[in-house]
This record gives C-alpha cells, structure tokens and sequence, in this order.
C-alpha cells in the first residue's frame, strides 16, 4: 500500500511555508516603505502609490522638499503648485484633502507646522464644515475614508500594527511595480492632481444639470422676509473649529505669510440670501475676520455673488470651478496679498489684509 505523510509532517510543512511567506511579505512592506513613514530631508521618497490622500501626503511633508503649502478640501485641490511657486516664491505643495473635515485638515497642517520649521507661505481654503457647531463631535472629525493618525504622528513604534495587513502589503506591491516601470506614481510629487474631467470634455448643460441639482428655473430667490442676527446672538455661536484653527495660526512663526479664503463655490451652493443660513455664515466669516487679524493673516473672500460665481460656465458641478478659474484664483490671492484691494470686478473681497511685508 502506497504511504502518506503524517499529519504533523503536514502540520510542521504547512507552519514553515506560512511563515516564510509571512517574513517575505513582512520584508516586502518594509523595504518599499509603503507610505513613506521613513522620508525624511535627504532621503529618497518612494513614489506615491496608495489611493488615499490621507495616506498620501504626510510622506510629502516629511520629505522637506516644500516651503509652503495649500490645505483645505477638494475646492482648492485644483491650484497648482507650480503656478503657486512663481507668484509667491517658494516651493508649494497642494495638500487639499477630498472632503476633508477641519479635524482632518488641521492634523495635516500640525505635521507641515513640525515638519517645516519656518514656512514660507500657508494658504488655507475656508469652506463651510469650518462654521459648524458640532465640528468637535466624534462623527464629524472623520469620513467615512479612513484615516492614519499614526502616519501624522511621531510614534514609529506604533506604526507596525498598521503597516503589516492586506493594505500596507497591496501599496508595497504597487511600489515595487512602480519602481519596475509597471505602474505610474498615483499624483504629482507635490500633491497635485487634476481630478476633473478633461477641459476638452466640458459640456455646459451637463455641468448646469448638476449645479442646479435639475431645477430647471435655475436662479436664486431671495428668503422675505430677510433673517437678521444681532452681535450678541453671533457671539453666543458655538464654531469649535475655528477655535482650532486659531491654536494652530498661533504655532506659524512670526515671518510666515498665512492667506486665508473663502474659495468661489456656485452660487447655487451659497446660503439663501436673506435666509438664517446666510446670518449663520456671515457670523462665521466676521468670526474668521477676527482670528486673521489676531493672528496677522489675510483674509480672501470669493465665497459670493460675482461674475465669476453666477457663470455656470466655469464649474463643473456646484463646488468644484474649472481650471482657468482656479489659475485665476491663485493670480486673486497674489493680488489681494500685494494690493490689499477687492476685485474691481467684485470676484473678491479683502476681507482682512496680512502684516506687511
């Protein structure tokens, strides 16, 4: 009669191949440093290849290869950081975070301020999850998109639990694919990414149908009667966020430029004039006023009625603007910090201008 192996030589085999396997894909994720927890000034970067910009940009910060940066979410994701550089000087990079919540944003912005002793320039999109009131609870600070709290901390201890599963094998294995020439890296090495359809693709009925959500009237009416607040009811206000962002404004060494702005949504997207909505977000933005000039910080508001904001034509959807408007965003900025003037279109108003330079 033909012979088995036993089963404890199975056993004993099966132990063996597994935990080859297991020190081989262990070495794989280490090797590759999937998400660049080991960048540092004068250190090779691997490419960026994960598919969340949570995970993405922290090794970008680390690098030390930026000066300055724009944070905020998916509404300034589109200035490029080149076009950054040559108005403003410096070396930027655009770590604008899809749907990022000010908890997630201001994590971001903690790490560049440890990382980046003395930046140059921090420009901050201001959009309207700043202004809520329950900013600080438990389901407001995350997405459902998973966030890394360790990747923007200084714990690498830490880091092993979370490097060592499906994921951080799968983004090691896209390095090494990468560094073979068989994948391309996912963005940009300073964080940008144009991720609106092509230009050449636009269609201006398309874009109305999702501005106006289909309303086929497509234009604003004015809440009657108009709603009101008096200083003391704004006063009473509860932003726990802006509170956030004054304590990290506070960490921004003196000589660092900081624009603040309230970026050019549709709009469609606006508060209602008139209606407590709109009461609510001009408390906000007075609020705001305040902490850029405590702080020194300029202070851009597009976030209104303007040619550009009333032209369909120039977004894609109610957020999100085209890229000549974003280029002409970044030119705003420029030109509000150097003049200290509104828009002589009405595209923009300075609300607050910095310290001299």
């Amino acid at each position: 009669m033909p012979s088995f192996p036993s089963w404890s030589a199975f056993g004993r085999t099966f132990a063996i191949t597994a935990l080859a396997l297991g020190l081989l894909c262990a070495a794989l994720i280490l090797l590759a440093d999937p998400y660049g927890r080991r960048v540092a000034p004068g250190r090779p970067r691997p490419p960026i290849m994960d598919l969340n910009q949570r995970y993405m940009y922290p090794q970008i910060v680390r690098s030390g290869a930026y000066d300055s940066a724009a944070f905020g979410t998916s509404t300034i994701r589109l200035l490029d950081p080149e076009q950054l550089n040559r108005l403003f000087g410096g070396r930027f990079a655009n770590l604008g975070l899809n749907a990022g919540t000010p908890y997630e944003q201001l994590q971001l912005i903690d790490l560049f301020l440890r990382r980046v002793p003395r930046p140059r320039t921090l420009i901050l999109g201001l959009d309207l999850p700043w202004c809520e009131a329950e900013a600080d609870k438990p389901e407001k600070r995350f997405t459902s998109r998973s966030f890394p709290p360790w990747l923007y901390d200084e714990k690498p201890w830490n880091d092993l639990p979370e490097l060592f599963n499906l994921r951080g094998l799968e983004i090691a294995a896209r390095v090494v694919l990468n560094r073979v020439g068989r994948l391309p890296e996912r963005i940009r090495a300073d964080g940008f990414e144009v991720f609106t359809p092509p230009e050449a693709s636009y269609d201006l009925e398309r874009a109305r149908a999702h501005i106006w959500f289909n309303r086929p009237e497509r234009r604003i009416v004015p809440a009657s009667p108009a709603v009101t607040m008096s200083p003391a009811e704004a006063e009473r206000l509860a932003m726990p966020a802006l509170a956030w962002l004054d304590g990290a404004l506070a960490k921004v060494p003196a000589g660092s430029e900081v624009i603040l702005a309230f970026l050019p949504i549709h709009v469609a997207a606006q508060m209602q004039p008139g209606s407590a909505a709109e009461a609510l977000d001009q408390a906000c933005k007075e609020r705001v006023a305040a902490l850029a000039a405590k702080r020194g910080a300029t202070l851009v508001d597009f976030r209104r009625a303007s040619p550009v904001t009333t032209d369909d034509r120039n977004y894609w959807d109610p957020l999100h603007m085209r890229l000549p408007v974003a280029a002409r965003v970044a030119d705003a900025l420029k030109a509000a910090r150097v003049t200290g003037a509104d828009a002589p279109d009405g595209f923009y108003r300075v609300t607050v201008r910095g310290r001299p330079d």
